[in-house]
């Protein structure tokens, strides 16, 4: 799982997270420069979204690299498995990628990003306040210019939303639009509405959405 045509939304759901993305091509190209992975490990779930640069086959052929060797190396802590695709993306073009770990046994989700692709994590409270996290992300391309990393551990709890876009994605959502997120109720509903609501149409677009659903 991880390419996607225009428009087309995958979803996967096991114990503990439910996972869906949406996409578009850049006008004119057949091939897609965006993608993601959602690779299952023992008490976790690795989730990555890679955005090779520019678009067309060059960036899809970035895309798919970075994918290969990040569902081969699920188990691995992220720094590690962000040099590994580093080493990969040499002779490429390069990307942009986020990495995002959930480890159900601690509830927590390790993550970090290189480049632009952003992410982040939504929670509502029970006073329906929303808090959101955002993964930090260095300036840089995967491939080309890795700079020093840095992981971030944050908790996670039962219905937050882990939210990943490219930057065919605009991402400023308004404080409603991320509350209807949660009211929706699946992952699917969610990245269709970001999609149709937030693609910018100058470029390859992709948005996932995880649901975690590990400690209720």
């Amino acid at each position: 799982m991880g390419e996607i045509k225009q428009g087309k939304v995958i979803e996967k759901r096991v114990d503990f997270v439910e996972v869906s993305a949406a996409s578009s091509i850049f006008p004119g190209e057949v091939a897609i420069g965006d993608c993601f992975i959602v690779s299952f490990f023992k008490d976790g779930v690795l989730i990555g979204v890679i955005d090779g640069l520019g678009h067309g086959n060059e960036a899809a052929v970035a895309a798919r690299t970075a994918s290969d060797v990040l569902r081969s190396h699920a188990e691995e802590p992220i720094i590690s498995l962000m040099k590994r695709c580093h080493e990969a993306l040499v002779k490429t073009r390069g990307a942009a990628v986020t990495l995002t770990s959930f480890n159900c046994r601690d509830h927590t989700i390790t993550w970090t990003g290189v480049g632009n692709v952003k992410a982040m994590l939504l929670h509502v409270d029970e006073s329906f306040q929303l808090h959101q996290e955002d993964v930090l992300l260095r300036p840089g391309v995967v491939g080309y210019n890795l700079p020093f990393l840095r992981a971030s551990i944050v908790p996670v709890y039962y219905g937050d939303l882990l939210i990943a876009a490219t930057d065919g994605i605009q991402t400023d959502f308004s404080s409603d639009f991320i509350k209807s997120l949660f009211i929706t109720g699946t992952a699917e509903k969610s990245a269709q509405m970001i999609l149709s609501r937030y693609n910018k149409g100058i470029d390859d677009a992709l948005v996932l959405v995880a649901r975690y659903l590990g400690n209720a």
